[in-house]
């Protein structure tokens, strides 16, 4: 094993960085699962919308061609 001078002597971190990040992690792994699904309604809306567009520039279209 090489010698690392800034490696933690003893085992123990003295800053208490990892310990205060495997908390961080272990708090949030339960919220991600808990999460509810997105609600459709903002997608409906995009849906409604695009097809709009498309009807207006086919409108715009065909009265440029007639």
């Amino acid at each position: 094993m090489t010698n690392n001078p800034h490696a933690p002597q003893g085992g123990n971190d003295p800053a208490g960085s990892t310990q205060m990040f495997r908390a961080f992690v272990d708090e949030g792994a339960p919220q991600r699962q808990a999460a509810a699904p997105a609600p459709s309604g903002p997608r409906i809306g995009v849906i409604v919308g695009v097809v709009a567009v498309v009807l207006v520039v086919a409108a715009v279209a065909w009265l440029a061609l007639s």
